[in-house]
């Protein structure tokens, strides 16, 4: 008696699991937003102003135009001679708090994978430290290290290996 109940429990449990879509509960029809046409005359929807873009457009113009930071070999010091144009990055985020920026740490090819990677994350938090402590908050800037997976130069010299112990830094909408 007591196995007829428990299958016949389970049975009742199965059927009542079944679902079916009631008309009346289906999506909601999609409402086109695109522009559309009234009288021969194209009407587009508004939108709200878009500040990322007018900060970005600063960004690509003179000292905020340049991006990278190179450091010397086996080393994650940033340089005096570019010392400004962190300063500069760093005014540009206090001033814009809804900005974020992201640093990618690279290496050049020599040394094993796992420490250039370690290298290209000490630079790349270097990089943010001085940032944060020019102002620019800590939820603003993320830290990064790509290795030696992204060089600018593939070339075995040092020419071409200086060119790849670098920060580069990214703002919203890049990355």
């Amino acid at each position: 008696m007591r196995n007829k109940l428990i299958i016949v429990l389970a049975a009742a449990l199965i059927a009542g699991c079944g679902t079916t879509v009631d008309p009346e509960q289906a999506g909601a029809p999609v409402e086109d937003r695109g522009a559309k046409r009234i009288d021969g005359t194209e009407v587009k929807p508004v939108t709200a102003g878009d500040p990322m873009g007018a900060a970005l457009a600063a960004v690509k113009q003179g000292v905020l135009a340049k991006r990278s930071v190179f450091f010397d070999y086996d080393s994650y010091v940033i340089k005096d001679e570019f010392k400004p144009l962190v300063e500069a990055h760093a005014k540009f985020l206090v001033a814009n708090p809804h900005v974020k920026m992201l640093i990618q740490g690279n290496a050049d090819e020599r040394g094993s994978r796992e420490y250039n990677l370690a290298l290209g994350q000490k630079r790349a938090e270097a990089l943010k430290k001085m940032l944060t402590l020019l102002g620019a908050r800590e939820e603003q800037v993320e830290a990064v290290s790509l290795g030696e997976e992204k060089p600018r130069c593939s070339e075995a010299s040092e020419a071409c290996w200086s060119q790849n112990r670098r920060d580069d830094m990214l703002y919203t909408g890049e990355f």
